[in-house]
């Protein structure tokens, strides 16, 4: 339905926006800490934690061979050198089998890992994308009001795969390379505890470098996110408002708003590139520092014959496994800031107050009469704007109710509660003499049939556009409801009928064609109350007219609220109710109105002037 904007108020639609309409302000990104994010992500790894573990066995399995090698090399190189100048050929050939042996291992496990990785990090991340998407359905119309539909899109894709990528890669580097340093400083301090010392040295420059880094890289990264978002949200509502776009000449504005947007997010994922890449040139260079501190003080103890070469050639290659690592950790939680950032993006959202539950022992709406009553309902969607004061009034059933007057007023607002997309501040609101609290929202939902102003329709084919309020329906009620809304004739003309595919939003059927199906998509339903919400306002008269005998033919014995600025079309109805700044001012029949010569009088008689005219 059309917004109502009273008091500055931008009331939420009856149904959920099609692509593109909502605003584009970003999101608070709410700070959360590291520790409790990494903890709620491990929530989700579930009964991926035995493959975790046995993925964990094999990364100690090779963590073990790898720290085995410079061992071997080491021996290897002492047997080429021994006292007598000569080689030790049969100790040098076991140890190059032994060699060969550790390297096909290393590879075997490594390729496990990563095929055991690659398994658990996509089913976590369905898990999540699914927990998220599930979460979407749940929330109250007011969230997707509130926050641009690109914006929760990149939440759903973009923030997800990055945690997914971050899971897959970063894993297994954690593990092994924590299990290679602590190894690898056992080995060290076996060898040679004095080169141990001269090794570790660099050990706090190295912890103090990524400290800094990563606190300026996390911010720098959440920032990007938002930016993403942003830059999304536009991307898609251009493309959804396109025709709006270059019927405004608004093309080189369009531009000019997504450069911005662009540039912005350009120059904060530049910074945070920057940042970033300056860990591993720095560490680059205390590690070199480092190794070459070891050779020169090894080479001092080989030469007072303290060392062997084949100890200091082992000790460089643990000195590098031990340092590597570190830069890999540094790297590793550089990369997860990023993950972080897009998790906590996720955990925002799942942290969303959904619709509140039905009430304990919340009864069916069964053979629902129709009989509508509103007693002194007061709303507001801030508790300081009141947008409807105290309305009451009572719609029998199988009459017609038509709410009228200005653009604010309050209109859809009532039709808002009535469905209970918010509930009532004040007051109460009853269906067949029960508080519609009292109701499953499932079945007061199933009891209503909608048709908007701006009618939406999904990808695929009109048969499943018709069939979505009734999924099991057979082709032939299909087919009956289409006739009864005076669509079957134009569906038979086209090249596959009923299963002709549509476009993104129906954008290969005309305005009038896609409300046909809408009311055929409602008579479906079997609705027992109908909202109307100018279905004819953007129509030609001929349409208008197919269109107007479709909707009698649905409400016929319904219960139905209709909202319309052309009055023409609501002559007829039982009631026609004049809303204005949230109260009803005048309420009857056509001809009761007219004759009291106020608001709704004024209203008709200037509508028909400029028919006229």
């Amino acid at each position: 339905m059309k917004e109502d904007n009273s008091n500055n108020v931008t009331p939420p639609s009856l149904m959920r926006r099609g692509p593109g309409q909502g605003n584009r302000m970003a999101p608070v990104v709410k700070p959360k800490n590291f520790r409790g994010t990494m903890k709620r992500l491990w929530n989700y790894f579930g009964k991926e934690r035995n493959l975790l573990l046995i993925t964990f066995v094999f990364i100690i399995i090779d963590a073990v061979i790898t720290l085995l090698v410079p061992y071997i090399i080491g021996k290897s190189i002492d047997a080429m050198s021994s006292n007598n100048h000569r080689v030790n050929f049969s100790i040098l050939t076991y140890i190059i089998i032994a060699l060969f042996g550790a390297y096909f291992i290393d590879a075997i496990l490594n390729f496990l890992q990563g095929w055991l990785m690659a398994g658990i990090s996509q089913r976590i991340v369905k898990g999540l994308r699914r927990t998220l998407f599930s979460k979407l359905q749940k929330l109250p119309i007011g969230f997707f009001d509130t926050h641009p539909h690109g914006e929760v899109m990149s939440r759903l894709t973009n923030d997800i795969e990055n945690v997914s990528s971050t899971i897959s890669q970063s894993t297994t580097q954690l593990m092994s390379g924590v299990i290679t340093i602590l190894g690898s400083l056992i080995m060290m301090l076996v060898l040679s505890p004095i080169l141990t010392l001269a090794s570790i040295i660099t050990a706090p420059l190295v912890y103090l470098l990524t400290k800094v880094i990563a606190k300026k890289t996390k911010v720098l990264f959440k920032e990007q996110q938002v930016q993403l978002g942003r830059l999304n949200g536009y991307i898609e509502e251009t493309i959804s408002g396109i025709d709006v776009v270059k019927a405004f000449n608004h093309e080189d504005k369009a531009i000019e708003e997504f450069q911005e947007l662009n540039s912005s997010l350009c120059t904060v994922g530049l910074k945070a590139q920057i940042w970033s890449g300056f860990l591993m040139p720095l560490m680059n260079v205390i590690n070199n520092v480092g190794f070459a501190v070891v050779a020169g003080i090894g080479g001092s103890l080989a030469v007072k014959n303290l060392i062997t070469v084949g100890v200091i050639a082992s000790f460089l290659s643990y000195s590098r496994q031990f340092t590597r690592p570190l830069n890999d950790l540094a790297n590793i939680f550089n990369t997860l800031q990023s993950a972080v950032a897009g998790a906590e993006r996720v955990f925002d959202i799942l942290d969303e107050e959904e619709e509140p539950l039905d009430i304990e022992n919340a009864i069916s709406l069964e053979n629902i009469k129709g009989h509508v009553v509103f007693e002194d309902v007061s709303f507001g969607y801030r508790a300081d704007v009141p947008i409807l004061k105290n309305i009451s009034f009572e719609s029998k059933e199988g009459t017609d109710t038509a709410l009228v007057g200005p653009t604010g007023a309050g209109k859809t607002t009532i039709v808002n509660l009535l469905t209970r997309f918010y509930d009532v501040t004040e007051g109460r609101i009853l269906i067949d003499g029960r508080d519609i609290r009292e109701y499953t929202r499932e079945s007061l939902r199933k009891a209503f049939g909608v048709v908007l102003q701006d009618t939406y329709l999904f990808s695929g084919t009109i048969k499943e556009n018709i069939k979505y309020g009734k999924p099991d329906a057979s082709n032939e009620e299909v087919e009956a409801a289409a006739i009864m809304a005076n669509a079957d004739a134009f569906i038979k003309r086209l090249p596959n009928g009923y299963d002709t595919m549509l476009w993104e939003s129906g954008g290969n059927l005309s305005q009038g064609q896609r409300q046909l199906l809408a009311i055929a998509r409602a008579i479906l339903s079997k609705p027992s109350i109908l909202i109307l919400d100018e279905a004819t306002s953007s129509v030609d008269t001929r349409t208008e007219r197919r269109i107007q005998e479709a909707m009698l033919n649905m409400m016929k014995g319904r219960t139905s609220f209709i909202i319309a600025h052309r009055l023409s079309t609501i002559r007829d109805a039982n009631t026609i109710m004049v809303i204005d700044n949230g109260n009803i001012i005048e309420s009857g029949n056509h001809d009761e109105l007219i004759k009291k010569e106020g608001v709704y009088s004024n209203m008709y008689l200037n509508q028909f002037k400029n028919i006229s005219e």
